[in-house]
């Protein structure tokens, strides 16, 4: 049995409620800044344990895991202060908006290789992508050389009324895009070579908001396969991940109720129903995979290099929007040292 905590309670709760359903879990510890939020989810998950500061998590002997799912600013500072501690982390996307950042935690992991990492990519949990990938997998749309993925945010006045508009620094493409990024990487079994990216920030112009709302970027992997991936958080949508996989023999467009797969280029194609569950998974799914990986060695979902490498894409797409120019991913990789995991 294993005592967790979570730091802070936005999606966070979410983690608060896989952590108490889980048999491998003793206690719960929870933390946030703001003491009415705090009041609230212990009112909603009374089995839940208080905790007075950030540090009786963090850093604490009586927590064996954290959930870090604070402001994206302060994910660094606490996942270096728990992996140094040796505790288990479980941090909510992305895991730090810097690639020095990404840089030192990396090194700390290596420096405390007893201490498990991850991060909460739910895509590779959703029912609809998991049949996706299966048929990929199995040839059933032939080589793939075409994706394209948007994650359609549908929540801007988080952007213009929360904390994303106040902090020193926030990424809509490592805040959203990262799950667009995992999500081609897992799917084709391929990296990105080079990225060329570009922004704006119309929708939220004259808001308190400051980062660009809107990034795009085309990615080039091995093999030759081309992907455009999107950030798009001012879009008038519902919160929607908009997949498109163009095969040789098949193409799979997502849809909220069901996807389709194109099987021929007739005008008069009717096409095969794919009625799987979507998103088909919940914000805590990969939580509980994480602990049964600490409990009873169960493979992880995602290995930490996994992790870095879709992280490497979105610094690249950073890198390319600020500079305007293409960015050779393998740099990045150099940087992080990725083959020494």
């Amino acid at each position: 049995m294993i005592n967790g905590g979570v730091i802070g309670l936005g999606v966070g709760e979410q983690h608060v409620i896989a952590l108490l359903e889980h048999p491998y879990v003793d206690k719960v510890f929870i933390w946030d800044q703001n003491p009415q939020k705090l009041a609230d989810v212990k009112s909603r998950n009374p089995e839940a344990i208080i905790v007075k500061k950030e540090s009786d998590i963090v850093g604490h002997s009586y927590c064996d895991m954290v959930c870090v799912a604070s402001y994206d600013s302060d994910h660094y500072d606490q996942c270096i202060a728990c992996i140094e501690s040796g505790q288990h982390i479980f941090v909510e996307k992305p895991v730090c908006l810097y690639l020095e950042e990404a840089k030192s935690i990396l090194n700390c992991l290596r420096d405390n290789p007893k201490v498990r990492f991850s991060s909460n990519l739910i895509l590779r949990k959703s029912s609809r992508f998991e049949d996706l990938k299966d048929r990929i997998d199995n040839n059933a749309l032939g080589e793939i050389y075409s994706i394209d993925a948007d994650y359609y945010y549908g929540r801007v006045e988080k952007l213009t009324e929360g904390w994303r508009g106040e902090i020193d620094f926030y990424s809509v493409f490592l805040g959203g895009g990262v799950h667009m990024v995992d999500l081609v990487r897992w799917l084709s079994g391929k990296e990105a070579v080079s990225v060329f990216a570009v922004s704006n920030k119309i929708v939220t112009e004259g808001t308190k908001f400051r980062y660009d709302d809107y990034i795009s970027a085309l990615i080039s992997f091995d093999g030759g396969l081309q992907a455009r991936v999107s950030a798009n958080f001012g879009c008038v949508h519902p919160h929607y991940h908009s997949v498109k996989v163009f095969g040789a023999k098949s193409t799979f467009i997502n849809g909220k109720e069901i996807g389709i797969l194109h099987n021929s280029r007739s005008p008069d194609d009717v096409p095969q129903v794919i009625d799987t569950d979507y998103p088909g998974c919940k914000k805590g799914d990969l939580l509980k995979s994480f602990i049964n990986e600490i409990e009873i060695g169960s493979p992880p979902t995602y290995t930490v290099e996994d992790i870095f490498e879709t992280l490497a894409v979105c610094f690249a797409v950073e890198q390319s929007v600020s500079q305007k120019i293409k960015i050779d991913v393998n740099e990045i990789r150099k940087e992080l040292n990725l083959l020494q995991i």
